[in-house]
């Protein structure tokens, strides 16, 4: 940070002391704005807690109303971690998207098992319940390590050389490569988060967390200068903190981020301080801007933000239960047996008294002024102190203390959980109306939590895909993709290879030979050409406008979910399966054309089963080879071995009579021909002979002339 100045990478810059200035006033204004609902929560927290000021023998004697209302609505509204579902947009033949959508979704399950998302969900549960408010915020973090200069190093997350590395590398330190990254996904207090005053969520201007740091994390995060321009151990900053407050927060500072959405910055400052720490730029470039996604709220109105505790609609109730169970507890002290007797009866008292002692189970006691004991009529010596009204009293107090926790069971709806309770003995109708009746009071606050658990999923994708290397995208979800330069490599082989197959073929031909078999190209060459590049899945994940997924999650993957359900759906998908392959395969046999189209119904059917994802791929190689087979020409059948020899036997007879009558053939040509040459013979002779005859008639007429 820079002493005056501090200078982003579009050239704009900040004073940190009119930033500080003017964030101390907001983050000031911000508090005032949440006082009533701050002061509210406190004070909730302790009654939750059992941690209230007036800790005297008769305050204890309270009823935990809250304690007990909440423990009934935690399983209710949420009860297991939320499964990330990654769907393509479109459920169609898209390679590349569908491998981007498995990608996504295999980080996004390591990154909630590595944040621990369950707990973090657990802890909003219960300031949603307590406080109607609970918030998450999200972090990129990577760590580098030096390059090998000989081997090309890959680029850093901002596509440039790392932060202090002049242009020509001389006197430079070795570029740094990302060795591990991840998305942290940390819990927010309800106390630690703050936002501009608004009505609604989209017209908040700036959000703010505060982080308690360390010396050391504030020199290794800031620099030495932050020290030194940090707020000091005032006793503004921990007014109102508790003895465990102050312990935790022993030796650290408060210090608030800020992401300002009007500006277009962040902000770290110290909780009281005048300059801020930095001013930045935000180092993540999300669709919301936010790092945090909308607080899961309870009960709103719509003039504020400001949310209403679920506490406060029946605590004048419990007020009126705890002095119920209060008065019920000393009326139960005053259910004494008291006994009155004489005392100046001389020997008669003390054997009363030893009568009446609580040791003595069954004693026999000698009276000597017997005849005194029983001129007083024996048990009339002895009174005892009237308990009935008290009893009755007594039980009028827990009637009416019933009836109070009838009315607060009424108000929360955990009546309604109680009424939707089942029995194994009910049929399957009765309980299925049971539980939707038991649930419909709840339902709103499982969709705000349902709601929340997609909007931190959607954050964490939404960061995995600008922000993730390709390497840590499969190294992590174990996919292992081809390069491009891997794939234009393996086309180069197998062109080379054809080639030098064409050549063969023409130099056999040439030679007279068969040519021979055309190259086959082995099976995990195969795998890789009919996959999508790494670079492809990384383009498409890159690009919001065109990005082929949405994160979705499961309807009731954060309630308490059914055993059977899992087993359910993947039984529904395998009859599906079989009934629609037994169909198919007669369907085929009479009419090969259809086996295309039935292959593009499977899929289209297996595209809706989610339990039929994982066998999307397969059933497409398998559908494109059952296309190809049915568009070849069938091959004739063969012959059994004996009619192999028959055939064999008609095929030579029928080449002997075939060659008997090219012979009969050629024998009658030869006689045509004979014949043709006969007949020419003498039509020439008798051409002859005429000619020999008109020869003489013409001489006889010279003659006689």
């Amino acid at each position: 940070m820079e002493d005056e100045t501090t200078a982003s990478e579009s050239g704009q810059q900040w004073d940190p002391a009119k930033v500080g200035a003017h964030w101390q006033q907001e983050l000031e204004r911000a508090q005032r704005y949440f006082k009533s609902w701050h002061d509210r929560c406190v004070k909730i927290e302790k009654i939750y807690l059992d941690q209230q000021a007036d800790q005297t023998s008769a305050a204890k004697r309270r009823f935990p109303m809250l304690w007990a209302n909440t423990s009934v609505l935690q399983p209710a509204v949420y009860a297991r971690v939320p499964q990330s579902v990654v769907e393509r947009r479109f459920k169609d033949a898209q390679p590349v998207a569908r491998i981007a959508s498995e990608l996504v979704e295999r980080n996004l399950a390591y990154t909630g098992d590595e944040a621990d998302l369950d707990s973090i969900m657990r802890a909003v549960r219960d300031d949603f319940l307590l406080c109607a408010r609970g918030t998450v915020w999200l972090r990129y973090e990577a760590d580098f390590e030096p390059l090998d200069m000989g081997v090309e190093p890959s680029q850093p997350a901002n596509g440039g050389l790392p932060e202090g590395l002049p242009a020509d590398g001389i006197g430079a330190p070795l570029p740094e490569g990302i060795a591990d990254e991840r998305v942290c996904i940390d819990y927010v207090h309800w106390s630690d988060f703050l936002h501009s005053p608004a009505r609604r969520w989209k017209d908040v201007t700036w959000v703010a967390r505060r982080v308690p740091m360390t010396d050391e994390e504030m020199e290794k995060r800031f620099g030495r200068q932050a020290m030194t321009s940090r707020a000091a151990d005032g006793a503004a900053g921990k007014k109102g903190e508790s003895q465990a407050e102050r312990a935790e927060n022993e030796g650290k500072t408060h210090i608030w981020e800020i992401w300002c959405k009007s500006e277009n910055y962040t902000v770290w400052i110290a909780d009281g301080a005048a300059v801020a720490l930095e001013v930045s730029e935000p180092p993540l470039d999300l669709t919301h801007f936010w790092p945090c996604p909308r607080p899961a709220y309870g009960t709103m109105s719509t003039s504020s933000l400001i949310p209403v505790p679920d506490y406060v609609y029946y605590q004048q109730q419990c007020d009126e239960i705890d002095l119920l169970t209060r008065r019920i507890n000393k009326l139960t002290d005053q259910l004494r047996l008291k006994i009155f007797y004489p005392s100046g009866d001389g020997a008669i008292s003390p054997a009363i008294e030893k009568a009446m002692r609580p040791e003595n189970d069954m004693v026999m006691v000698p009276i000597p002024e017997w005849a005194a004991f029983t001129d007083k009529g024996g048990s009339k010596a002895i009174v005892t102190l009237p308990i009935d009204e008290v009893q009755k009293v007594i039980v009028a107090c827990m009637a009416a203390r019933k009836q109070l926790i009838e009315d607060v069971y009424q108000i929360t709806g955990i009546s309604d959980i109680v009424r939707g309770d089942t029995q194994a003995s009910e049929t399957a109708t009765a309980q299925r109306i049971k539980s939707q009746w038991g649930s419909i009071r709840i339902r709103d606050r499982q969709a705000e939590l349902a709601r929340f658990a997609r909007d931190i999923i959607r954050l964490a994708g939404e960061i995995i895909c600008d922000q993730f290397q390709p390497e840590t995208l499969m190294l992590v979800s174990g996919v292992k993709l081809p390069t491009m330069a891997e794939k234009q490599q393996v086309q180069m082989q197998m062109q080379q290879m054809q080639m030098a197959a064409q050549q063969a073929a023409m130099r056999a031909q040439q030679m007279g030979q068969p040519p021979p078999p055309p190259p086959e190209m082995p099976p995990q060459l195969q795998q890789m050409m009919g996959q999508p590049t790494i670079d492809e899945v990384v383009q498409l994940l890159r690009n919001d406008s065109i990005r082929g997924f949405q994160i979705e999650i499961e309807t009731d993957s954060t309630i308490e979910p059914d055993e059977d359900a899992e087993k359910q759906r993947r039984m529904e998908f395998v009859q599906m399966v079989g009934g629609f392959m037994q169909q198919a395969g007669a369907m085929a046999q009479q009419s090969p054309m259809l086996v295309p189209v039935m292959v593009e119904t499977l899929l289209f059917a297996a595209r809706g089963f989610r339990a039929g994802r994982q066998l999307e791929s397969t059933l497409e190689q398998v559908g494109a080879q059952l296309s190809q087979a049915a568009g070849a020409p069938k091959p004739e059948p063969q012959p059994a071995p004996g009619e192999m020899i028959k055939l064999q036997t008609a095929q030579v007879k029928a080449g002997a009579e075939q060659r008997k009558a090219e012979l009969g053939v050629a024998e009658a040509e030869i006689e045509h021909r004979a014949t043709v040459e006969k007949a020419r013979g003498e039509m020439a002779a008798q051409a002859i002979d005429q000619m020999r005859s008109a020869q003489s008639v013409y001489q006889w007429a010279g003659r006689t002339a």
